[in-house]
């Protein structure tokens, strides 16, 4: 039977505090351990917070005069940036595939963003990864991997890119992804299509579990998936998981970004005009908050509008897909980078 884990003084986190009443949640058991003895995340079984707040609607604000992030806006642009990602091959000799894992509340957008980038290389919208309705259960239950295809003429030619989809953090207080499946996950050890659960945590018992999981099967960068119209209303323990796991992930020299979602919903213009994006205050905004949220300069963060009732593609919003997918892929290559030296 697993022992608490003890993750030592919680990191301070600069987020407003959600409006949901009740007591706080403990996420983590105290130790049975000295608190000052080395933490070992093999430990962690307890599942991440309930999220169960409602949506935040920005205000409306004016627009500045000049982008805060410099973007252009042309097909020529979305085709050089789609012809980067069918082309795109890991700065290693040895993996073929660039692994990259989606973690984020229920909600957030994760399954929606896996959809709406195979979307951009299918040439029309389709929901690939399933999702569903809830802003509090998780409707990915399993893990799975999504081999991003159309790399060439053929629409089924697999790119080198690799998205894994886990459950949402805030299901419940019973059930949810906890730390130790998620640190699981991204050492390797967890197969394809394992039921997530916290109370039979991934083990060497697990049916498929990978004992010695090669680079290829590893995760070489994780991506925190962050709805923009909620931020400010996050539980702050959320924010203080965030931050533990981050640090886990950090000692396991794999490099994090962040997306934030939804962000047609957080201001009227950017609703109605995506390449207003960068020139809204309040998306400005929203951004800080994420990077307050998992502690993460805002540089590593990207805003992105998911295919979610549309039919039709559109360029804008399949330009600020393509560029997130790039941003994601320069962190991939910068872990091959790092484990060479």
């Amino acid at each position: 039977m697993n022992q608490g884990f003890s993750f030592g003084k919680p990191v301070a986190v600069n987020v407003t505090p959600s409006p949901v009443s009740g007591a706080q949640v403990n996420i983590f058991p105290a130790s049975s351990s000295d608190s000052n003895s080395p933490s070992t995340p093999e430990n962690i079984t307890t599942p991440l917070p309930t999220l169960g707040v409602p949506s935040v609607k920005f205000q409306v604000s004016s627009l500045l005069e000049n982008e805060w992030r410099n973007m252009e806006w042309s097909k020529e642009v979305r085709d050089t940036l789609m012809e980067s990602v069918r082309s795109f091959k890991p700065a290693s000799e040895t993996v073929t595939e660039a692994r990259v894992l989606l973690v984020g509340p229920v909600g957030a957008g994760k399954s929606s963003f896996i959809s709406s980038v195979q979307s951009v290389f299918s040439g029309r919208v389709i929901n690939r990864a399933m999702v569903g309705s809830s802003s509090s259960t998780s409707f990915t239950k399993k893990l799975r991997t999504y081999n991003i295809r159309g790399a060439g003429e053929n629409a089924n030619e697999p790119t080198a890119l690799v998205l894994c989809d886990v459950m949402g953090v805030g299901e419940g207080e019973s059930t949810g992804l906890t730390l130790h499946d998620a640190l699981s996950v991204i050492k390797g050890h967890a197969p394809e299509g394992h039921q997530f659960s916290p109370e039979q945590p991934i083990g060497a018992d697990t049916v498929g579990f990978v004992r010695k999981p090669s680079t290829n099967y590893k995760v070489h960068c994780v991506v925190f998936v962050i709805d923009g119209s909620k931020v400010g209303s996050y539980a702050k323990s959320l924010g203080v998981t965030f931050q533990q796991l981050r640090e886990h992930i950090s000692n396991l020299g794999v490099h994090q970004v962040a997306l934030l979602t939804h962000v047609d919903q957080v201001c009227n213009a950017t609703g109605s005009d995506i390449t207003q994006v960068y020139k809204s205050k309040a998306i400005q905004q929203a951004m800080v908050k994420a990077g307050q949220l998992l502690g993460m300069a805002t540089s590593y963060i990207v805003p992105v509008k998911n295919y979610c009732s549309e039919l039709d593609l559109d360029e804008n919003t399949d330009i600020l897909l393509l560029k997130a997918v790039d941003h994601i892929l320069q962190y991939v290559n910068l872990f091959f980078q790092d484990d060479s030296d």
